[in-house]
């Protein structure tokens, strides 16, 4: 239901706001980098981003418990990352600044949100996962048939092993005492990087018409798979996962963010009708990070969002390698034609949309590859 509502709601209040951005010329302002077709785009209406917060921001307040931690974390990294990005949009549309938000202030906020995420998850007590207690004494991640009890566990999912649970306290365990009680709080630094990684990630993805919503709605509908089965003790019993209680409320949210990512994709796809900005760009990245942290996937992200990793890695390559060969000839030198690497391919002559529908499939199989960690090990 949750989808299905999702989904009218971008798709009937996205046609509405196209309209309303294209009267008020809220267009997008288009540097000409020799891309085919890129100047033809210029004047499409942006801040699209606010269909896929509406979508997603709505069913959840009315099908999910919102006195639940997880669903509280979810809207609240939602709306604050969609503040940001609304923001950066905001300057560049109606200020004429097409720097947007200052870098620094852009990075604050995702610093702001990773420390709230991580010391929410570290010290609220309805944080837990439940371990079951055996006759003997030993204790299993899941056995419905036994006595239980909810422990605050700082630990994650290693993937591809059998024996697949890293608690972040015992990092530093080998070093003595001292370290090992320092090294639980080194689990907030992480949180933070994850989100600032990803949710830059989406922005980059953010390239060409339809790759990043229809990565993220790939992304969103795995995560929705891990919320339900780590929240469900039948599920979670027969894959030998962690068990989290209440996570499983997830799924309404994320099936939301599905439903609002395929809905803002009616509008979005070749020839776009409407950018997402940042608004959405940072928002949808935020919150499969957040999700991955909640379910204890975190590890799983390089695969999962692999797109996002190699468009951002693209980036980094390319400027670290023209700055070294800069210094080193006197002239920078580069790796691609052209970065995000979206971009490069489009440089080779690949029309936007065989490189958007090939990004999906590589998308799909590393969402069908993060979804076989669950039974191999």
């Amino acid at each position: 239901m949750a989808t299905l509502v999702s989904l009218l709601i971008a798709m009937i209040f996205g046609g509405k706001l196209i309209r309303i951005l294209q009267r008020k010329q809220v267009g997008e302002s288009i540097r000409d980098l020799g891309l085919a077709g890129q100047m033809e785009k210029k004047g499409t209406p942006t801040m699209g981003g606010l269909i896929i917060l509406l979508a997603i921001l709505v069913p959840t307040l009315l099908f999910a418990r919102l006195d639940n931690i997880y669903i509280i974390l979810m809207l609240v990294s939602t709306v604050w990352l969609g503040i940001i990005g609304f923001l950066d949009d905001y300057i560049k549309v109606f200020r004429k600044n097409k720097e947007g938000l200052a870098g620094k202030f852009k990075v604050l906020g995702q610093v702001g949100l990773g420390l709230f995420v991580g010391l929410t998850l570290y010290f609220n007590d309805d944080v837990v996962v439940r371990q079951y207690l055996f006759a003997d004494g030993t204790t299993s991640a899941v056995d419905a048939a036994v006595r239980y009890v909810d422990v605050k566990s700082m630990i994650t999912t290693i993937p591809f092993r059998k024996n697949n649970e890293l608690d972040y306290c015992n990092l530093f365990a080998f070093a003595g005492p001292v370290f090992q009680d320092w090294s639980c709080y080194l689990y907030i630094p992480f949180v933070i990087l994850v989100i600032t990684a990803v949710s830059n990630g989406a922005n980059i993805t953010d390239g060409i018409d339809g790759l990043a919503a229809g990565t993220s709605a790939i992304i969103g509908m795995t995560l929705a798979i891990f919320t339900y089965v780590s929240g469900n003790t039948i599920f979670a019993d027969y894959l030998d996962i962690m068990f989290i209680p209440d996570s499983g409320e997830l799924a309404i949210f994320c099936l939301a963010f599905v439903g609002a990512c395929v809905g803002f994709l009616w509008y979005n796809t070749y020839p776009a009708q409407v950018f997402m900005g940042d608004t959405g760009s940072l928002s949808i990245g935020g919150i499969i990070a957040v999700l991955a942290l909640i379910v204890r996937k975190e590890l799983l992200i390089p695969i999962l969002c692999g797109i996002f990793l190699v468009e951002n890695l693209s980036v980094m390559l390319q400027v670290s390698y023209f700055k070294y060969t800069k210094k080193k000839y006197g002239e920078g030198r580069r790796i691609f034609k052209m970065s995000p690497l979206h971009h490069h391919y489009q440089k080779l002559g690949y029309h936007e949309s065989k490189i958007v529908g090939r990004f999906w499939i590589v998308g799909i199989m590393l969402a069908i590859l993060t979804l076989a960690t669950l039974k191999l090990r």
